[in-house]
C-alpha cells in the first residue's frame, strides 16, 4: 500500500512539474510574441516556412518513422535539431527543407544518432521554461526578444538582439542547472 501511495504521489508531482513548465512556456511565449522586434509579416513568414518546411519532410516516410525533427524559423533563419539514423536520412531532411522559400539561413544541428526518450523531451521542455524564466529575471536583457529551443540537453538560442545582449542570454542559459550546451543563433541589430 505504501509503495501505491509513493508512486501516486511522485507521479503526480512528475505531471505537475510538466504542467508548471508548459504554463511558464505558454505565457511566456505569449508575451514574446506582443513584443516580438519582428513585423508582423516577417512572424508570418516564419511561420509558412515552419509550416512547409514539415510539409516536404513530411512526404518522406523514411524521415517519418525514424528521424525526430524540429525546424524553428526566425526572420528566415531557419534552425533545424533532433536526430537521424544516418547521414543520407539527415541529408534528406536538409535537402528537403532547403525547397522552401523564404528562407535566410539554415542552421543544420541535426545529430546522427537515436531518437531521444520521452524522458528526455520532458526535461528538455523543463530546461526550456528554466531558460526563459531566468532569461526574464535579467534587469538589463529583454527577454521577449529571444526564442529559446531545447534539444537533449542542448539550449539554442535565437532572435534579434544586440551583441552584448546574446552575450548576456549566453551566460545566463549557461549557468542554469541541466544546460549541457548552447548555441547563438542570433541576428545582431
Amino acid at each position: 500500500m505504501r509503495s501505491t501511495n509513493l508512486l501516486i504521489t511522485l507521479s503526480a508531482v512528475f505531471l505537475l512539474q510538466g504542467c508548471v513548465a508548459a504554463a511558464v512556456v505558454t505565457i511566456i511565449g505569449g508575451a514574446s510574441a506582443a513584443t516580438d522586434e519582428r513585423s508582423l509579416g516577417t512572424q508570418m513568414d516564419d511561420q509558412k516556412i515552419e509550416f512547409e518546411a514539415y510539409s516536404k519532410l513530411s512526404k518522406h516516410e523514411a524521415l517519418n518513422d525514424n528521424a525526430n525533427l524540429q525546424v524553428v524559423s526566425v526572420n528566415g533563419s531557419v534552425l533545424v535539431i533532433g536526430q537521424a539514423p544516418n547521414t543520407y536520412l539527415r541529408d534528406l531532411a536538409i535537402k528537403s527543407i532547403n525547397e522552401v522559400d523564404l528562407i535566410v539561413q539554415l542552421h543544420n544541428q541535426i545529430r546522427i544518432s537515436n531518437t531521444t526518450s520521452i524522458t528526455t523531451k520532458s526535461n528538455d521542455i523543463w530546461l526550456t521554461s528554466k531558460v526563459k524564466t531566468a532569461l526574464f529575471g535579467s534587469d538589463t536583457l529583454d527577454a521577449t526578444n529571444i526564442k529559446v529551443v531545447t534539444e537533449n540537453g542542448e539550449v539554442f538560442l535565437m532572435g534579434l538582439v544586440t551583441e552584448t545582449q546574446a552575450n548576456e542570454a549566453v551566460n545566463i542559459a549557461r549557468n542554469v542547472s541541466g544546460v549541457n550546451r548552447v548555441f547563438k543563433i542570433f541576428e545582431y541589430i
